[in-house]
């Protein structure tokens, strides 16, 4: 091996930006994120081919001083971080003071910057990475800053020959600038390609206005179906939008998660999403959200990837448990009613332009309806087995006598306002129910409906009881490894709550003696191991709970009412009912749609009236 030598500093700096200057999206994210630091209030953004001819930013932050130009352009130069302790509460976005340097690098990089709000010259350094060497010059600027980068790998050409067509690193630096004028509604972001204007984003301070830049980032239909959100609980607080369980999408391609205003992708975060919308999401189908997470910088570690893309909690487990928790409240409140049905094919809206599409992909196109607050819902409900045996025929008959009959339409109902899923008119070949409401005509999938129903009823009761556990008849030992081990007597009354009794009876070895009773004729051992897993990759686990509701989710929909029953109008206001006042009635256990809603300018179209 030749002799150990020092890296001239050029070829330092070049291999530093292969960390952080991927395409001209990476460039694009480590400006704006300095102009952002900056204070900068309104940012203008100029690209050209795709930001590989040219990327210049400007805006009106508080700039910097002549005798500082030379230095932002040189490697670990940053006034973001003086000490230790200002990296462990780190509030900035930028923090490394590799960016500029790595950019100058491999690209023409010229830096105007200007103090002064009063005087109109500025100083510009000028950089190359043919040599480095920083060249100042005074300028005529603003208070604020300018960078403008040309020719990006123009002395790497292996670098520059990974890059993709114009179109395509366009797409993936616009989706960077989307994402980051999300992160931060104060500020107005102006967007030219080649010319032309494509973003003009004024300072949204008011919730209205914030509304109407996340459609314009994300379409105009992903807000339209989004729930807000705003919890705060244990120096944590959660805020944004979640789209309802029937908005959702073929791929994770409009999910959007800021902490502290800086945009990661966290595994945790991830799964702490999955499992709130859990059972209520259709197939493989992915949730779309836009979510803001404030903590103390001090819990959270950003110090962990190049990019910065990924952070880490100093209490994961709490962190994950407070944004299932408010998720899981949020989605609960979609009851039937509440929110939008099915909207039918003729006047179905087109796919929205979403903020992380790729071609061809789009939203499952469910209309909404804005939420009705104060909803009237009526009471009584269905037995688990809704009026298949006489105590269920008993209440619906009890609840029969609320109703009187209409002599127009035969259908039964009572005096007062009528509720938002209105009344029963009839069945459908038995298998939908029609029913009047005030604004028009609502189908509902009775099965489909019922299974909620009975599903979000025995969860309730199962939650009231707690998981029982069943002694093994005969225990089972488990060999696992000594961290496993570990992991289990540290856990054990974590364990013991999720109704799993396991015993260290060696270094490397476990004794199970009992298991959560609705799951003991299932593969308990596999049960075990994927829970400790859990409990050693995230802190906690999910996983029994989750086999528990699969097991409840069956038995509802073998316990609801089937196709072809019958049921008399009693019998169908009493299920409409109770869809109105069940959590998550919107949608099915297995994440289908329960009934839909055509107005009357729905229908009036359809049959060409007006017109």
């Amino acid at each position: 091996m030749s002799r150990i030598q020092t890296l001239p500093p050029r070829l330092a700096n070049q291999i530093a930006a292969g960390e952080v200057v991927e395409r001209p999206a990476s460039v694009i994210k480590e400006l704006l994120e300095n102009s952002l630091d900056a204070g900068a209030r309104h940012i203008d953004i100029e690209v050209e081919a795709g930001g590989v001819k040219l990327l210049r930013i400007r805006d009106d932050g508080h700039g910097i001083d002549r005798q500082d130009l030379e230095l932002a352009l040189q490697r670990h130069a940053t006034s973001k971080i003086r000490e230790l302790t200002d990296l462990e509460q780190v509030g900035s976005l930028g923090f490394r003071g590799e960016a500029l340097a790595s950019i100058s690098s491999v690209s023409r990089l010229v830096l105007t910057s200007n103090v002064s709000s009063e005087a109109s010259e500025g100083w510009s350094a000028r950089a190359e990475g043919r040599d480095m060497a920083v060249q100042l010059s005074p300028a005529p600027h603003p208070r604020g800053s300018t960078v403008e980068v040309r020719d990006l790998f123009y002395n790497t050409p292996a670098r520059r020959k990974f890059l993709r067509t114009e179109r395509t690193e366009f797409g993936h630096l616009d989706r960077m600038v989307r994402r980051l004028a999300l992160a931060r509604f104060d500020v107005g972001i102006q967007l030219r390609h080649n010319g032309r204007i494509l973003h003009q984003l004024r300072p949204a301070a008011a919730e209205l206005e914030q509304e109407q830049r996340v459609a314009a980032l994300c379409g105009p239909a992903f807000i339209e179906h989004a729930l807000t959100l705003d919890a705060e609980a244990s120096g944590l607080r959660l805020w944004g939008w979640v789209a309802e369980p029937t908005f959702s999408r073929s791929q994770a391609d409009l999910q959007q998660f800021f902490v502290n205003g800086r945009s990661v992708m966290d595994r945790l975060v991830g799964h702490a999403v999955r499992q709130a919308y859990r059972d209520v999401l259709y197939g493989d189908r992915h949730p779309a959200f836009v979510l803001f997470l404030e903590l103390d910088p001090a819990l959270v570690d950003v110090n962990v990837h190049p990019a910065k893309h990924e952070v880490r909690f100093r209490d994961g487990r709490l962190v994950h448990d407070f944004i299932f928790r408010t998720l899981h409240h949020t989605l609960a409140g979609t009851r039937a009613g509440q929110r939008p049905a099915v909207e039918p094919a003729s006047t179905r809206p087109e796919a929205p332009e979403a903020e992380w599409p790729e071609p061809g992909q789009s939203a499952l196109t469910l209309a909404e309806q804005r939420h009705r607050e104060g909803a009237t819902s009526l009471a009584g409900g269905l037995s688990a087995r809704s009026g298949s045996g006489p105590v269920g025929r008993t209440l619906l008959a009890a609840q029969a006598a609320l109703y009187r009959t209409d002599a127009v339409h035969g259908a039964q109902t009572p005096e007062g306002p009528i509720p938002p899923l209105g009344y029963a008119l009839a069945q459908l070949k038995g298998i939908y129910i029609l029913a009047e409401s005030a604004e028009g005509l609502i189908v509902v999938d009775m099965h489909a409906a019922h299974e909620r129903i009975v599903y979000e009823r025995m969860k309730a009761a199962q939650a009231r009881e707690g998981i029982r556990r069943q002694p093994l008849l005969v225990p089972l030992a488990l060999a696992v490894s000594e961290a496993e081990a570990d992991c289990a007597e540290r856990e054990q009354e974590l364990l013991e709550e999720l109704g799993l009794s396991l015993q260290r009876t060696g270094p490397e070895a476990l004794t199970l003696r009992e298991v959560p009773a609705l799951l003991a004729d299932g593969s308990v051992e596999q049960l075990a191991r994927d829970v400790l897993a859990d409990l050693m990759e995230q802190g906690r686990s999910v996983r029994v709970q989750q086999q528990v509701d699969e097991l409840l989710a069956t038995m509802a929909c073998h316990g609801s009412v089937r196709a072809n029953r019958q049921l008399s109008l009693a019998e169908m206001n009493a299920l409409l009912r109770d869809m109105e006042t069940t959590e998550r009635s919107g949608q099915c256990n297995h994440g289908r749609p329960t009934w839909a809603h055509l107005t009357l300018a729905d229908l009036d179209k359809l049959f060409l009236r007006g017109r």
